[in-house]
């Protein structure tokens, strides 16, 4: 089994020589900081909006060497951190649009990979959760009540039976269907999308290290190139500077404590024959998540693998973030068995490659997208492992905001949302344990014998800020 090299994603893809890196400072209309999805996205709209722009992105690495690289390959409709909190605020109806603007990005990106010629196996298929114990099902019944309430999200509940005309999973009590979800393979869409913007103008520069961020300084007029990234290779003075960096936000001076870098980690399988996945009723690219507290995210690969992901030793003490995705033996195993559990015919298989990579999590657990006028300083981000479609929102978001346009996206709930810092250390690092500690033991009792939801688990989701 190999381990780590970033991920298996970026195995299957044909190696690349690197981009040079910057060569002393540069002047720029728009500097970009991180070259994933929503770096690139925020690019490609913007060159195409105006291709006078001189825009740089700026990675420390490579090209989707991130969450970008690394994710479950998941285009879903999902809104971090849930919808109720931002009703109250700006009221249903735009955050029902908001839904809606999701919904259609999951469609934008499948349009952006036919206009730009991107293979990245983009097929839409929906989004199927499983219930697996009583426990479960309660959630997903209150979870298909809760969305009755939301009819832009579109969801279904299904029954035991109909659950497993779509995926036979043992035990599978009873599921939810969502229409507005694509499959991808994630490597492929970042190097992709990284030709695309440069067919525009865009230049990448990789092997670049932004230290520290500087916003213009008082009373300097909104085109002054006086917005500095200063990285180890050079400084990069623009007009505007969009922080994209997710995951790796607390490498940058002064920002350890806005996102917390949370781990996630995958196995994939060898390819499955076909006998086993006319057992498993697998036959179409839904993505598959089960109902656990501490949850598991499936997709069945375009070359007949199955890839499952889920949190593994969720946090590194200090904001640590890991570099090549190297993957603990207990986590491959903890992966294996759930795998197994899902599907008893997966036993005998072989686990070709693990890796693991970081993620973004704010405090309150709602992502964000801003730009601040006065200092040309911009950012998006804090998708907490849900960011495939939102980074394409915050894309378009952040280029409507760059170019002062007035669009119905740059008025949704999540701009310019104020987000509070994490506690200091060692209090997160206890924190953020504490709470899978309590998720992971809630979803043990529940499958020994547990009918509802154990206190411990709202215990942790209110510590967590995780909700509707």
């Amino acid at each position: 089994m190999r381990n780590g090299e970033v991920s298996f994603w970026f195995s299957q893809l044909d190696p690349e020589p690197p981009r040079p890196a910057l060569d002393g400072d540069l002047d720029v209309d728009v500097a970009i900081v991180g070259a994933g999805y929503t770096g690139l996205w925020s690019a490609y709209y913007l060159a195409k909006a105006d291709p006078a722009l001189r825009i740089a992105v700026l990675e420390a690495h490579h090209v989707g060497y991130g969450a970008s690289g690394r994710n479950g390959g998941w285009v879903a409709n999902s809104i971090t951190g849930g919808r109720e909190d931002d009703a109250k605020r700006v009221g249903r109806a735009t955050v029902g649009r908001f839904q809606e603007i999701f919904n259609e990005a999951v469609d934008e990106v499948g349009r952006v990979c036919a206009a730009e010629g991107i293979d990245a196996h983009y097929v839409k298929g929906g989004e199927l959760l499983v219930a697996r114990n009583p426990a479960q099902l309660g959630r997903l019944l209150a979870e298909a009540k809760h969305e009755e309430s939301w009819p832009e999200d579109e969801a279904v509940l299904l029954s035991a039976a109909e659950t497993n005309q779509r995926v036979r999973v043992a035990g599978a009590l009873g599921g939810m269907y969502v229409p507005h979800c694509a499959r991808i393979q994630p490597a492929r869409l970042a190097r992709g999308l990284a030709h695309a913007v440069e067919r525009l103008g865009v230049t990448i520069y990789e092997g670049t290290t932004v230290l520290s961020l500087e916003g213009r300084a008082a009373g300097q007029p909104a085109g002054a190139l006086t917005a500095r990234a200063v990285t180890d290779r050079g400084t990069v003075r623009a007009a505007q500077l969009l922080r994209c960096t997710e995951g790796f936000t607390a490498s940058i001076k002064g920002l350890k404590r806005d996102w917390l870098p949370m781990n996630s980690s995958m196995i994939v399988t060898e390819p499955l024959g076909d006998t086993l996945w006319e057992e498993m009723g697998w036959q179409g690219a839904e993505t598959l998540e089960d109902m656990a507290h501490g949850y598991v995210y499936l997709q069945r690969t375009k070359d007949g693998r199955i890839a499952i992901g889920g949190r593994g030793k969720p946090y590194k003490y200090g904001s640590a973030t890991d570099l090549d995705g190297d993957t603990p033996p207990e986590t491959v195993a903890a992966l294996s068995r759930q795998l197994h559990s899902m599907f008893p015919g997966t036993t005998g298989v072989g686990i070709e490659h693990a890796w693991s990579g970081v993620l973004g999590v704010p405090r309150n657990w709602k992502s964000t997208v801003g730009l601040d006028p006065a200092t040309g300083l911009g950012w998006a981000g804090g998708y907490v492992g849900t960011g495939v479609t939102a980074t394409n929102v915050a894309g378009q978001t952040l280029a409507d905001l760059v170019l002062g346009w007035d669009t119905e996206r740059v008025r949704m709930p999540w701009v310019n949302r104020t987000v509070r810092k994490w506690e200091p250390e060692p209090l997160r690092w206890i924190a953020v344990h504490a709470m899978y500690a309590l998720f992971y033991g809630a979803d043990r009792s529940e499958d020994r014998r547990g009918s509802t939801t154990r206190w411990w688990a709202h215990a942790a989701n209110a510590l967590s800020g995780r909700g509707h």
